[in-house]
């Protein structure tokens, strides 16, 4: 969809990629720089916090991204994504400025948890629906181009946040991300095209308000969405248990400073993570045409291969080793990435889809919030923290077989076939 004929050397489909790549970057760097200060957190005396509380306030705010995803989902298919894209990256980079000058648990339940989870909620249906509505042919690349932005946000915001800690404190890099995704804000205000969902491809009518009946039917119904969704809840709580106390466990086992454990938490597992993902997106998208279960084969392929990576980083005794470990981690968890949301896009029809993605996303973040406390009370516990870590492998293959029975029994059952709707066929 070009402006009435006008030619640009980047053509608005891509220059939205760019623009939700940015907005993505600072969402992912803005959730990410609790964990990476969360060893001062720890020892900052005002707020009174211990290894439970710390992860309930990180469990809280998956909590309330779980609740109200699914609005954020029927909103971007019954409203201007614009809009919904716009006031979600306001909302939570505002949340996370306050974030930065609570002073106590409370402050940061009701700025960390509920006001920038809040936020976030509501922007990742509208802006993978978006993208999936300008591309078709390269569904994958395009999500899978838009997914490294976590991992360059999570690895800035290791390293950014580490050492903004260190020199300045834990409140600094709560107002520069936040400061920052204000202005990204308004940016994207003036360059995203103010258009209302619509069918499967541009240019088409635009599609009439979707009773919640019709729409429950058009996703619950489906054994594969279930299956996906469920899967996505294994790969989640791994991840979420990760990303929370990596820092802290590096931090702790291997005597490293805030700054080094932060960066190298985050920065082999996401460097491997980012080719992963344009790998995986691309290799898909070749054989899609012609294969119609490669995307869900991708993401089983992606946890098979994951779960003995993380089982050796959280038990391994060497530093180098555990990096190393990370990397094959991050590597696998990109090819599992590339095809998440493009293989739901396979059994759901387009008009359904934010509202797919946010459904899906309520139920992968109401039960992965339970992954920072379980793990905050390992980490207490006689189990410790390089036993629980260790064990977020068998939620990788807990996932894989749940995919597996969904590629055998019911995916090709459930498949949408968008090239011959979109032809008559």
């Amino acid at each position: 969809m070009n402006d009435k004929g006008k030619r640009s050397w980047l053509p608005y489909k891509w220059e939205l990629v760019v623009l939700l790549w940015f907005a993505f970057l600072f969402n992912m760097a803005d959730r990410q720089a609790y964990n990476v200060v969360l060893p001062l957190l720890l020892k900052d005396p005002t707020l009174h916090l211990d290894p439970l509380k710390a992860g309930l306030v990180a469990s809280i705010f998956l909590w309330v991204y779980s609740v109200l995803v699914p609005v954020g989902g029927l909103l971007g298919d019954i409203a201007h994504r614009k809009w919904v894209v716009f006031g979600s990256l306001m909302l939570w980079s505002i949340g996370t400025v306050m974030s930065g000058a609570t002073t106590g648990l409370i402050g940061l339940v009701l700025f960390r948890s509920i006001a920038t989870g809040g936020g976030e909620a509501f922007y990742f249906p509208s802006a993978n629906s978006l993208i999936g509505q300008y591309h078709q042919k390269t569904r994958a690349l395009a999500m899978s181009i838009h997914q490294t932005a976590l991992y360059v946000g999570i690895i800035a915001s290791g390293f950014v946040a580490g050492w903004l800690g260190e020199r300045f404190g834990w409140r600094t890099a709560f107002f520069l991300f936040g400061g920052i995704g204000v202005a990204l804000a308004l940016i994207m205000l003036w360059r995203m095209k103010d258009d209302k969902q619509d069918s499967a491809t541009p240019g088409t009518p635009q599609a009439q308000r979707v009773p919640m009946r019709e729409l429950l039917k058009a996703v619950a119904a489906k054994p594969t969405v279930w299956a996906l969704s469920l899967a996505f809840c294994c790969f989640y709580f791994a991840q979420i248990g990760y990303i929370t106390w990596m820092p802290t466990f590096l931090q702790e086992k291997f005597h490293l400073t805030l700054k080094n454990a932060g960066f190298s938490s985050m920065f082999y597992h996401h460097i491997a993570a980012a080719g992963g993902v344009l790998l995986g997106g691309k290799i898909s998208d070749m054989l899609a045409q012609r294969r119609h279960t490669v995307r869900i084969e991708v993401e089983i392929v992606g946890l098979l291969l994951g779960a003995p990576f993380i089982y050796l980083m959280g038990s391994t005794a060497n530093f180098w080793t555990c990096c190393l470990c990370l990397a094959g981690f991050g590597l696998f968890r990109g090819v599992y990435d590339s095809n998440l949301y493009a293989a739901l896009f396979d059994v759901i029809e387009p008009r359904y889809r934010s509202s797919a993605v946010g459904l899906m996303l309520a139920v992968v973040f109401f039960f992965s919030a339970f992954a920072p406390v379980v793990l905050g009370w390992a980490k207490e516990s006689e189990i410790g923290l390089s036993t629980a870590l260790s064990a977020l492998s068998l939620a990788y293959v807990a996932g894989a077989l749940i995919l597996l029975y969904a590629r055998k029994f019911t995916f090709l059952r459930d498949y949408h076939n968008e090239s011959a709707t979109a032809t008559g066929v």
